[in-house]
């Protein structure tokens, strides 16, 4: 068994912001730690006008962490917030261990995570990127010699090479996600020529989106409570009540501060979410911060231009909670994944918002128009099979088809 890295966590109680906001994100940060395998000892805190600019706490506090370092046996200590290349420099030779922020604890978390060879190149495109400018700076945490938590990934095999060699491989990894970007693409013009609705989970992680996937798809998605646990995207097909097929699409979870390197890095990730017939923003129903996790998931919704597509917000975990949610609306739905009559409900919800665009037509259609039948079996629901009408020499068929699969030509044979 691998020992656990013993760890410090560090965070500001800035003056302009909120005490909740920070008490939440440092209790994040302790889940992320312990997402990553340390075992955290002390939170250690400071309330500052400002982040100091050569410290990030204040040199004081420095000296302080220093000696607790000593004291604990401490392995690594983690910023809650973004260091820059100076202040982890300071920071390290101050308190002689290896030192990592919030970033590049996400980022070491993903490089454990992920499974797929494009969830793969993602994670070594963020941590090149968050890297680069930080190696002539680098200390304790960027050593090939320190190992644990922070140098996983490319990290271990790259950290010593010059720019110019690590932009080189940022251009090679660029070029593969191109490739897997263009067959994803070709996967999902496939898709749509099928013309087969996808509704996207998204939420914040460990809201319960795979749980969700795995309940209605009976898929063998990886389902535990920790952050981030699955990150690479999973689709399904599943029937609802009615016989229509959809796609359900899990997708990687959201956070409060996630680096820009990761949003980059996962677009074409993302680019689901954008692709979407219909959002399902999964929320943890019974979290405390759960107003907090709602504005985080709607904000990256809005930078990747996937917040004009419905939406529906469905508060998962109702067998843990404890009260009521205010302000409930008639397109939100509190379910738990783990009861079926819920799970029903929710595909029942899928299928009203699909078959908004639907309407019932009944065709009559000559013999030698095959293929019209054979454009309304694949665009439509069959709600009463061909029949032949002896006397026109016709086929006649009920359809329900969606609007925009209703053209002229299609238009000419209903009654």
């Amino acid at each position: 068994m691998v020992k656990k890295e013993r760890a410090i966590l560090v965070g500001v109680y800035l003056s302009k912001d909120s005490p909740y906001k920070t008490d939440y994100s440092l209790e994040e940060l302790n889940r992320l730690a312990d997402t990553a395998e340390a075992e955290v000892q002390l939170v250690f805190t400071q309330q500052r006008n400002h982040i100091d600019s050569t410290w990030f706490i204040g040199k004081g506090k420095v000296e302080e962490l220093a000696n607790l370092v000593q004291e604990l046996e401490i392995d690594i200590v983690i910023f809650n917030g973004v260091l820059s290349p100076s202040q982890k420099r300071n920071i390290e030779n101050a308190v002689q261990c290896k030192v990592i922020d919030r970033t590049q604890l996400i980022l070491d978390i993903f490089a454990m995570r992920a499974k797929s060879k494009e969830g793969k190149l993602q994670v070594e495109l963020a941590q090149y990127n968050y890297l680069l400018p930080r190696l002539s700076g680098k200390g304790l945490s960027l050593s090939r010699l320190g190992g644990g938590i922070g140098t996983r990934g490319p990290g271990e095999t790259k950290l010593e090479t010059d720019r110019r060699h690590i932009r080189e491989r940022i251009w090679e990894v660029k070029k593969s996600l191109k490739d897997v970007e263009r067959h994803r693409k070709l996967y999902r013009s496939r898709r749509k020529k099928v013309d087969i609705p996808q509704v996207v989970f998204v939420g914040y992680t460990n809201a319960g989106k795979s749980t969700l996937l795995n309940q209605l798809a009976h898929a063998d998605v990886l389902a535990e409570n920790r952050l981030f646990a699955t990150l690479d995207p999973t689709s399904r097909k599943v029937l609802l009540p009615r016989g229509k097929e959809v796609i359900l699409t899990d997708t990687v979870g959201f956070i409060q501060y996630l680096p820009h390197e990761l949003v980059a890095a996962f677009k074409s990730t993302l680019e689901e979410a954008k692709e979407a017939t219909i959002i399902l923003h999964v929320i943890d129903s019974n979290h405390m911060y759960r107003e907090e996790q709602i504005k985080v998931v709607e904000q990256l919704l809005k930078e990747i231009d996937a917040h004009t597509i419905p939406r529906f917000n469905v508060y998962n975990k109702s067998d843990l909670l404890v009260g009521d949610i205010p302000n409930i609306t008639d397109t939100d739905i509190l379910i738990s994944a783990y009861k079926q009559d819920d799970l029903q409900r929710l595909l029942l919800l899928i299928e009203k918002e699909l078959m908004k665009e639907w309407d019932t037509y009944i065709f009559q259609i000559p013999a030698e128009k095959g293929d019209v039948l054979s454009y309304l079996y694949n665009h439509g629901k069959i709600v009463q099979d061909k029949k032949w009408l002896e006397e026109q020499q016709i086929w006649e068929i009920t359809v329900e088809l969606a609007q925009k699969h209703l053209k002229e030509e299609i238009k000419t044979y209903t009654i």
